[in-house]
């Protein structure tokens, strides 16, 4: 996912810079320019959702709780 992202980021930088009128070198330059820094970017954007709090979980929620004998 993440070099999924990078990818397309350094596409778009490309074809940004070529929309622009630069030389192809400065096109090529430019998307791999932004692919590099996009992978830490996305690396670090998706690692935060993961640790991302989530709410404790319902007390008596269980599938042990709900077939017991109480």
């Amino acid at each position: 996912m993440v070099l999924l992202l990078a990818l397309l980021t350094g596409a778009t930088a490309s074809g940004l810079t070529a929309v622009a009128g630069e030389g192809a070198a400065r096109c090529l330059l430019a998307g791999l320019a932004a692919t590099g820094l996009a992978v830490p970017f996305f690396n670090r954007l998706i690692a935060a959702e993961d640790n991302a709090p989530r709410p404790p979980a319902r007390v008596g929620a269980g599938p042990a709780e709900r077939d017991g004998d109480g």
